[in-house]
């Protein structure tokens, strides 16, 4: 099988010099090198982090929806805001998500909303013989280890073959989720420790492709593209 994770900024590319900056540029263009990108790489299941739902941005255009029709895919979307939170209120920030699209049929999709930070989203997904949970964790140190004691819970709970992906927003690289991956016995797939942010001079390592036992990794990829801020990873592996 082959999964690829990708943070793609809502469609609004890579190459800015300011934080923030392009974050409400016009995706359309963008859009369609990324959806060409995941074409080629042929991939079973996608993560993907920081999805526009229908904004200006996009031309109300939900980027989930469209990127899964291209590639002929099932997809599931959902605000990574919950609804009691401000965010949710505004526009543009209530059309921001976390996605998958899948080619096999989607057994079942769960929500859930960590109980500390701003973006709380997990997605957990759910097919026949695998489960994979797809997150985006806090800004702040502190709000990070609250919400990966709550993932821990999470995937502690799963009885199948599993992944944790996701832009884990880990500055200190590998070594600030070392107890995560020791408590919940999952092997993170970047065994190199490539970085992954920016992806014009990738020097950072924040995004993560973490797996369990029954799953038996064959190849991992890093394609230094920059249609996105971050850098996608594609994972090769096979399940018992």
């Amino acid at each position: 099988m082959r999964f690829v994770l990708y943070n793609i900024r809502y469609g609004t590319g890579g190459k800015f010099k300011l934080p923030w900056s392009g974050y409400f540029r016009r995706t359309t263009s963008n859009l369609a090198d990324i959806s060409n990108f995941l074409s080629r790489q042929k991939p079973d299941i996608v993560g993907l982090v920081e999805v526009d739902a229908g904004s200006y941005r996009s031309h109300k255009v939900n980027q989930a929806e469209a990127l899964a029709a291209s590639l002929g895919h099932y997809h599931t979307y959902k605000s990574k805001y919950a609804t009691s939170s401000w965010p949710h209120l505004l526009p543009v920030l209530n059309q921001q998500g976390n996605a998958f699209l899948t080619s096999d049929v989607i057994r079942n999709t769960s929500f859930h909303y960590f109980q500390h930070g701003l973006k709380r989203l997990v997605i957990e997904l759910e097919m026949e013989n695998l489960t994979i949970f797809l997150v985006h964790l806090a800004l702040n140190f502190r709000i990070r280890h609250h919400q990966l004691n709550d993932l821990y819970e999470l995937v502690n709970a799963t009885t199948k073959p599993h992944i944790v992906a996701g832009d884990f927003n880990a500055f200190w690289g590998d070594r600030e989720i070392g107890l995560f991956l020791a408590a919940t016995g999952l092997t993170s797939a970047n065994t190199l420790n490539i970085p992954t942010f920016p992806s014009v001079s990738p020097h950072r390592q924040l995004d993560f492709i973490l797996y369990s036992k029954e799953i038996h990794k064959q190849r991992l990829q890093v394609p230094r593209v920059t249609y996105s801020d971050h850098l996608p990873m594609v994972l090769d592996f096979n399940v018992d």
